[in-house]
């Protein structure tokens, strides 16, 4: 690691972490030095230690609040959500409509204000990553608009390296945010505004795309744009917005070292903060993955099946089904309801992503 990547390791507030990858865990703690291969992590999730290695301080393989075992491996405590500046719960149904006005033509005009800046945050209780971020958050704001209006977004570049907003959808090329300052390339220090009108309908996203493109989405630049059609979709009871990705905190752009839904690991687990719904309650997924250094992500709902809308520009679902695999850049909408009250596991079906935070519950009550 070499210059503002050394800052991964300055805030160990619980001191047991100096340093994790994909096959290994090393860490400090008042035993002594600690390594955990990340394949005992399977083990460690039944309530075993291996004879090589003690339990991970830090980490909780056994079980749940009231004996529950955990049906992943999870962390011990919380971070900090205050001093992050934004939480993943909130983050579920924060959408931004923006400054609304009226054109002269007529045409509404939808005004955004979003800041790049660096910011150390907190994924996973006394290990800080140096992010940059969309308004101090990952991922950034939810934008959501109506297909036909007038957006308006003013970015400024309060960070230390050159940025950009590059949206997914239609619009002019000089509103793409790549090759120059003339088309919403931002050096540091500067502001660029890019305008169009909203098209297609559907469920986009926006991202950073200035080179080295995989450095800067994989530190954090990237959110949801959400244009919902003229004629509306269907009403249901929830609508939220999930944001895979991971976190590559040895920079070593290889392996992500922590995987995650709306910028926190493990943030959705039932002895966390799981997603209470109730019996026939109808939920819609906006599902976007960004996760970058690998090639494909995944969504698996457990006891259920859902409705499957690729990017959502068609009224018509394309498959029903309990798992879905998407691409980087890819996303879809997924619309279900649940039959039966009880605790119930949305994850990666890949099982490393899932053990190393790509995991929640869905609480559903009568």
């Amino acid at each position: 690691m070499t210059g503002d990547d050394t800052a991964i390791g300055s805030s160990l507030g619980s001191g047991w972490i100096r340093r994790i990858n994909r096959r290994l865990l090393v860490g400090t703690s008042a035993g002594g030095a600690l390594a955990v291969a990340s394949a005992q992590l399977r083990t460690l999730a039944q309530g075993e230690s291996t004879p090589e290695m003690p339990p991970m301080p830090g980490m909780d393989h056994s079980a749940a609040p009231g004996g529950h075992p955990l049906g992943m491996p999870t962390v011990v405590g919380d971070v900090d959500h205050i001093a992050n500046g934004f939480n993943p719960s909130d983050i579920l149904t924060d959408f931004d409509g923006g400054t609304v006005t009226t054109l002269a033509n007529g045409q509404t005009q939808r005004e955004f204000l979003i800041t790049a800046y660096n910011k150390d945050i907190e994924i996973v209780p006394g290990l800080t990553f140096p992010a940059w971020t969309y308004n101090g958050r990952i991922p950034g704001p939810t934008i959501r608009v109506t297909e036909g209006d007038h957006v308006r977004i003013t970015f400024v570049n309060a960070g230390d390296h050159p940025h950009s907003m590059h949206f997914h959808g239609i619009h002019p090329g000089n509103m793409d945010g790549v090759f120059d300052e003339a088309s919403g390339m931002v050096q540091p220090g500067g502001s660029f505004t890019y305008e169009f009108d909203a098209e297609p309908f559907g469920l986009h996203l926006y991202h950073c795309h200035t080179a080295p493109l995989a450095a800067h989405i994989s530190r954090g630049l990237y959110g949801v744009f959400i244009i919902d059609p003229k004629d509306p979709w269907a009403p249901v009871d929830h609508e939220f917005v999930m944001v895979t990705h991971g976190y590559n905190i040895d920079f070593d752009t290889e392996a992500n070292e922590f995987y995650a839904v709306n910028g926190i690991p493990f943030h959705y687990d039932h002895d966390r903060y799981p997603i209470r719904l109730r019996v026939g309650e109808s939920v819609r997924i906006f599902l976007v993955n960004i996760l970058e250094y690998d090639a494909i992500n995944s969504f698996h709902l457990h006891a259920n099946f859902f409705h499957y809308y690729p990017t959502g520009t068609m009224r018509t679902p394309s498959e029903y089904t309990d798992t879905i695999t998407q691409m980087q850049g890819q996303r879809g909408i997924l619309e279900f309801t649940y039959k039966y009250p009880g605790r119930y596991m949305f994850h990666a079906h890949k099982t490393e992503f899932a053990e190393l935070g790509w995991t929640g519950v869905f609480v559903v009550e009568e």
